[in-house]
Order: C-alpha cells, then sequence, then structure tokens
C-alpha cells in the first residue's frame, strides 16, 4: 500500500476526520482565515512539496487523521529549502552612488 494512504490498521487506530474537520484544526494562516478544504485534498492528491498528507476513502468521503496531519506537517518542517538565494553584499560605495542619484532626480 502506498506511504500516502492510511493502512488498515491505522484506520483502527487512528480517528479519521473529514478533510473540512482536518482544516478546522489546522492554525490560521492570512488574514485570519483557515486553510480551504480544497487545501487538505490537493495535499492528499498531489502533495505538497514531493509528500502527501495520508488519507483514505470512506464511502464517498475523503477522510484523513489528526496523526497524519501531524506527520505531514512534521515532514515537511523537516525539508531544508533545496536553493536559497544569496544576495551580493552592497558596498557602502554602491548604496552612497545610488543615494546622490536619486538626490540629483529630486526623491
Amino acid at each position: 500500500m502506498p506511504a500516502d494512504h492510511l493502512s488498515l490498521r491505522e484506520t483502527a487506530v487512528e480517528s479519521l476526520l473529514t478533510m473540512a474537520q482536518g482544516a478546522a484544526l489546522l492554525p490560521r494562516r492570512r488574514a485570519g482565515k483557515k486553510p480551504h478544504t480544497s487545501t487538505l485534498y490537493r495535499w492528499a492528491s498531489t502533495g505538497l512539496r514531493g509528500i502527501r498528507l495520508e488519507a483514505v476513502q470512506v464511502d464517498g468521503t475523503m477522510c484523513t487523521s489528526r496523526d497524519a496531519l501531524a506527520r505531514f506537517v512534521a515532514l515537511l518542517s523537516s525539508l531544508r529549502p533545496t536553493q536559497t538565494v544569496d544576495n551580493p553584499p552592497v558596498s557602502a560605495a554602491s548604496v552612497a552612488a545610488v543615494d546622490a542619484r536619486l538626490d540629483a532626480e529630486g526623491l
């Protein structure tokens, strides 16, 4: 069975949640809004940064669990950025030159 699906054993131990219930458990994001239910469906189907939220289909309802959400967040938190952008150092002379040009333009 794929690692991104809850096993039969896990579903017997872990309490299942609908994706809407799972979304309600997550911290609020931008402007105090909770993540949309469709976000959890996307995490379960296509994943985020190569990691999928464990889920199981129960009749017509996709379900996950608190533990699966915790594992998903823990895995995402453990990932290191694959690429960082290093800004080149800026010299005092170049800053002074930009300031002078802005002053000359009246800005």
